[in-house]
C-alpha cells in the first residue's frame, strides 16, 4: 500500500527534475550530480527519473537549455551594439550563477529549442544590422569566445569582490621582492590596489573594444 506522503505528493514532471538538477549542480558542482542524488533531492527512486529524462545526456541537455533561457535575448534595442552588449552582460551574469555550465553550453550535440532560439536571435540581430553571413559568423564567434573565456577565467579566480582582489594581490606580492617583477608590482600598486578597482569592470572594457572593432569592419565582407 502506498505511503500516505507518496499519495499526497503531486506528480513529478520534467521541469521539476531539471530545476532540481540545476540547483544541485549550482550547490556542489556538476561532477557531483548523479541520478541517485537527484532522486533523493526529489524524494523519489532514481529509476523513476527516467520517466522524465532518457539518460544523463538528456538531463544535461535539458539543464543547459534552461540555463540558456535565463540569458536575455536581443530585443527592441535601438542598435545592434546595444543588443549585443545586453546579451553579453546577461550571459556573463547567468554563467556566474551557474559556473558548472560554462564548458557545456556550446558542446551539446543535441541542443534544445531554447538554445537554438537564442542562437538564432543573435544571428538575426547581426543580419538585420547589415552583417553579411560571413561577418555575422565572425562576430558571433569572437563575441562568444570572449564571453565564455572571461566567464571561465572569472570562475577560476580566488576572489569575488574588490576587497578579495586586493587581498589576493597583496598575498602574491608578499612572496617576492618588489624589484624582482617591477611591471607586475607597478600594476598592482598603481592600479589594482587603488580604491575603486573592480576586476569585473574589465569585462565591459573588452566587450566595448570588440563591438567597436566589429562596427568598423562589419561591411568588409
Amino acid at each position: 500500500m502506498p505511503h500516505p506522503s507518496a499519495e499526497a505528493r503531486p506528480p513529478l514532471n520534467r521541469d521539476q527534475v531539471l530545476v532540481a538538477a540545476i540547483a544541485l549542480a549550482d550547490k556542489d558542482g556538476i561532477g557531483s550530480l548523479t541520478m541517485r542524488k537527484l532522486g533523493e533531492e526529489l524524494g523519489v527512486e532514481a529509476m523513476s527519473l527516467y520517466n522524465h529524462v532518457a539518460n544523463k545526456i538528456d538531463l544535461l541537455d535539458g539543464m543547459i537549455d534552461r540555463v540558456f533561457g535565463e540569458i536575455d535575448l536581443p530585443g527592441d534595442e535601438p542598435d545592434w551594439q546595444t543588443a549585443m552588449r545586453r546579451r553579453a552582460v546577461s550571459a556573463r551574469e547567468t554563467m556566474s550563477h551557474h559556473p558548472w555550465a560554462i564548458g557545456l553550453m556550446e558542446s551539446r550535440s543535441t541542443p534544445g529549442p531554447v538554445t537554438l532560439r537564442h542562437h538564432d536571435a543573435v544571428i538575426g540581430t547581426l543580419r538585420k544590422a547589415g552583417f553579411s553571413i560571413a561577418m555575422a559568423t565572425h562576430a558571433f564567434s569572437v563575441l562568444d569566445s570572449y564571453i565564455y573565456g572571461f566567464a571561465m577565467q572569472e570562475a577560476s579566480l580566488s576572489f569575488r569582490s574588490a576587497e578579495d582582489s586586493a587581498i589576493a594581490t597583496q598575498m602574491i606580492m608578499a612572496r617576492f621582492p618588489a624589484d624582482q617583477y617591477p611591471h607586475l608590482t607597478e600594476m598592482a600598486v598603481e592600479h589594482i590596489l587603488k580604491p575603486g578597482y573592480d576586476h569585473s569592470n574589465e569585462f565591459l572594457f573588452g566587450l566595448n573594444l570588440i563591438l567597436t572593432g566589429l562596427e568598423k569592419t562589419r561591411h568588409t565582407l
